[in-house]
């Protein structure tokens, strides 16, 4: 969709994006559904400093338990928004969009389709270059899907674009790595695991944080900050080098790129 080009509207429509994505979630926990932020939204989120991380943001994307599809579209026709039976039908069922009226006071802002305007909703699992299930999840943060699980998603695109690497770099800027689940930390061991599972998987993500060791340089990062991410990097790197592999990771390792380890896809997210 066509994201809104009136200059007055943008930062706005940023703020409308966060008030109105924490608006459904908290509708969604009231009712005992489960919801949380994914994609850039959530980087937002966690970072320390917005101006580094902050730019224009495609639309809302959440993800929610498959489940409890039925309840949700109940909760979202309630909140004034109508479904795109479309995406539903074109998805199996996997992933959902909700859609309202355009809400901004500017009589322009009519002309244009706005971000806060609808939400994608992906069910149990993120499916993009390469799936990423998260239905077990969801309830490590209280409104972002978690945020090992939101560095995973950024590194696993097969295409890294500059604000794809620049919320790789927030998150290994502002967060600690640990070695489990905990809010705000990002699990090490749980990235390792996964790639080790799926050599795709780990080939995309090795790839991308060896382009964004190399491209560390352009971002202007003050030195300590630099040391810290590429402190961080290395971390990862290492940790997806040393985790055990499974017998089909090793089998499919010896094809490697000589036959499709991705999912090909229109539009990176």
């Amino acid at each position: 969709m066509e994201t809104t080009s009136h200059p007055d509207l943008v930062l706005a429509t940023r703020g409308d994006m966060v008030a109105e994505a924490r608006r459904v979630i908290d509708a969604a926990r009231e009712r005992g559904l489960v919801l949380r932020l994914f994609g850039g939204l959530a980087v937002r989120a966690h970072c320390s400093v917005v101006d580094f991380c902050e730019r224009d943001y495609a639309d809302i994307d959440v993800v929610g338990r498959r489940s409890q599809s039925k309840a949700l579209r109940t909760l979202m026709r309630d909140l004034g928004y109508s479904e795109n039976l479309h995406v539903g039908q074109a998805t199996g069922g996997r992933q959902l969009q909700f859609y309202r009226e355009c809400t901004h006071a500017d009589a322009q802002a009519h002309f244009f389709v706005h971000p806060d305007d609808h939400i994608d909703v992906f069910l149990d699992t993120f499916k993009m270059d390469h799936e990423v299930n998260l239905n077990e999840r969801l309830t490590i943060e209280e409104y972002t899907i978690s945020v090992t699980d939101a560095l995973l998603t950024k590194l696993q695109i097969f295409a890294l674009n500059d604000k794809d690497m620049r919320d790789v770099l927030t998150l290994l800027k502002d967060l600690p790595l640990g070695e489990d689940d905990r809010p705000g930390v990002i699990n090490v061991a749980s990235i390792a695991a996964r790639c080790a599972a799926d050599w795709g998987l780990y080939h995309d993500v090795t790839t991308n944080l060896q382009r964004c060791a190399g491209r560390l340089g352009e971002y202007g990062l003050a030195p300590e900050e630099s040391e810290r991410v590429r402190q961080g990097l290395a971390r990862l790197t290492d940790a997806l080098e040393k985790q055990p592999k499974s017998r089909s990771w090793r089998r499919r390792a010896k094809v490697g790129t000589r036959r499709s380890w991705r999912n090909v896809i229109e539009e990176q997210q």
